[in-house]
Parts: structure tokens; sequence; C-alpha cells
């Protein structure tokens, strides 16, 4: 039952007090300018209590977007730095574009518009459209501070992105070494003024590593006795250990004998060695020396990723050599081993009908 009174305030302006009592529940009230919205209102109010809906959605209702994401960074800050840093620029442009909103206003219209603004717009006017994988990054930040408001904080009852779908995204990228390129590279790294551009980029096409894998080892994950490097922070958060064999092992006994003072870095920065090297600049300039255009120090993985799967590895080694939880990630390189995936069926026929 709803009670609706009239109320004089200070300025001489009348309003309308209106208060819901359902035997069971609390007491739910709220003041309007209008009796018509006071009505309104109780009869609303009235309905979504007795249908188990209102007290789902009175949090929604308390909280906007803003606070919801300055709450989760707050909290991912804490317990993940890492991904504080990968999340932080995101979720900074999804509250200047409906931070204030209220939660209960969300709805999965808004989202898309949105999502389709950031498909449509760029960052600066110098830079390129955003791509579709770059817009999921953006919708997967942003549907994971959801996750948390609902099962976690329990500020919003549904989850407003579940049923929006990531966009389509291209295949992935194959760009690798071929043999004259590879021999082109390791003599301009060889070559350059670095020390460590050389072992930086042979362990790379030796292990499959990425960057800042390695740029940020430390002696203390490399076992030389075992041949081994021991990862603990990778990107999927599982440990994962890289054989050193060959070349790659030998360039780091020698690496070992020359360790700086006050640093446990495989590769600290010569101008402050708590710091890891900021080898950008060595490996613009060894590309250019070996005449080598649109390669990434990235697609040192790729490279190494397709030799094993020329030299008859099979997705599923090529998957557990590069870190990667699903044979998904790994498809790309599926037409490299061929020759392979041949043999396997030719063995097999050559058992079953001799």
């Amino acid at each position: 039952m709803a009670t609706i009174e009239t109320r004089q305030n200070n300025d001489g302006t009348i309003s309308y007090r209106v208060k819901v009592r359902l035997k069971g529940f609390p007491v739910q009230s709220a003041t309007f300018a209008r009796k018509t919205d006071a009505k309104e209102w109780a009869k609303q109010t009235e309905i979504e209590i007795k249908q188990g809906r209102y007290f789902k959605t009175a949090e929604a209702k308390k909280h906007t977007v803003h606070k919801l994401i300055t709450r989760y960074l707050e909290d991912v800050k804490k317990k993940n730095a890492k991904r504080y840093g990968d999340v932080q620029g995101l979720l900074k442009w999804w509250d200047a574009e409906i931070g204030v909103y209220l939660l209960s206003d969300i709805t999965k219209a808004l989202i898309i518009e949105k999502r389709d603004k950031l498909l449509s717009t760029t960052s600066s006017p110098n830079v390129e459209k955003r791509t579709p994988s770059t817009v999921n990054r953006y919708m997967t930040a942003l549907g994971h501070v959801f996750t948390m408001a609902v099962n976690e904080w329990e500020w919003i009852h549904d989850h407003p992105m579940k049923k929006i779908s990531k966009l389509p995204e291209p295949r992935g990228r194959v760009r690798y070494l071929d043999d004259t390129e590879r021999a082109n590279l390791l003599k301009a790294c060889q070559e350059g003024e670095s020390s460590y551009l050389y072992l930086l980029v042979v362990l790379a096409l030796s292990t499959g590593a990425r960057h800042g894998e390695l740029i940020n080892l430390q002696w203390q994950n490399v076992d030389l006795q075992r041949k081994v490097i021991m990862l603990h922070d990778t990107k999927n958060k599982e440990r994962r250990v890289l054989p050193l064999v060959h070349h790659a092992f030998e360039l780091m006994q020698q690496h070992n004998k020359i360790k700086w003072v006050g640093s446990d870095l495989v590769f600290p920065s010569p101008l402050n060695v708590t710091k890891p090297w900021s080898s950008r600049a060595a490996w613009l300039s060894a590309l250019k020396k070996a005449h080598i255009n649109n390669f990434r120090f990235h697609d040192l993985r790729h490279s190494a990723a397709s030799y094993l799967a020329m030299n008859g590895a099979s997705l599923a080694e090529i998957a557990e050599v590069l870190g990667h939880k699903t044979l998904s990630m790994v498809k790309r390189y599926a037409h490299l081993s061929e020759a392979h995936t041949a043999k396997v069926v030719q063995r097999m026929n050559e058992k079953i009908f001799g």
C-alpha cells in the first residue's frame, strides 16, 4: 500500500513524499516535485516488489558506471599491477563515454552504440581507425568490470553484455623470416652497437618467447646446468619452461660471465642496471640494416612457431612450446605442417590397407 504526503519546502515550493509499505518488506520512500510522478513511482515499485525485482535493481540505481570502474581499478591495482596497466586506458575511454549513467540505465543497445563508435573513430587525428581486434579488447575489459559487479559486489543482477557477440576478427598474422632474411638480420644484430641484441634475437627465435618475457628475464630463473629458462610471470598466468639448446645455450653461457653488479637482470639497462634494457632503437636499426620490412619483434615468435611446424612439430607441440592453452591460436601454422600431416595419414593408410 502506498501513501503520499504533501510537503511545503523552505523555498515555498511543494513536493510529494511517497511511501510504499508491503507486508514482509522494508518501507520504500522517495520524494517528487510532481504528484503524478509520485503516483507512478509508487505503482511501479509495488509491482517490482511483488515480482521480486525491486531489491535486485535497488543497488543498480545507487551506483554510476564511473563509481563501478573506479572501484574495479582500485581493486585490480592492488591484486594485479600488470592487468591494471593493460586495462586502465581502455576503461578510461568507457568512463568518459558512459561514466555518468546509473548502472540501472545501462542497456545492450547503449553498449552496442558505443562499440560502433569505437570502431568508427580514432584516438587522435593521425592514428588509424581501431581494428575489430582492438575494439574487442575494449569490450572484454568492460565486460570483466560488469562480471565483478554481478558476481562479487552484487551491484547489478544481470550482465548487460552477456548477449553481445564479439566482432569477427581477421585471421592471425603469420609473418616469419625466410632463410635469407634470418641470416641478414642475425648478421645486422651481431654488427650493431648493442652487445645485447644478437642474444635477445637468438633467444626469441630459439624459444619462441615473447619480448617482455625475455627483456625482464632474471638470472635466478636461468638454470644453465639443466639448460632451461623458467618463466613464472607469463601472459596466461601459467609457468613455462624454455629449453636452452645449441647456439642459444652457448651464448647464454658466455653472457653469464659478464653479469652486472647490483642487478639480477639478464638484460639490464646500462643507464640504470635495476631496469630492463630498452631494445627498440637497436632493433629498428638492425631491421633497417638488414633491409627487412613489415616485421615486428613479436614476429620472431611467429618465426619460431613456423620453423617448428615446417620441421614436423604437431600443433599440440607448438602450443606447448609457445605456452598456449588451446590449439586455436596455433592453427594459423597448420598449412606449414602439411607435409608432416601427409606423412601421418600415409602411415595410417599403409597400416590398414597394406
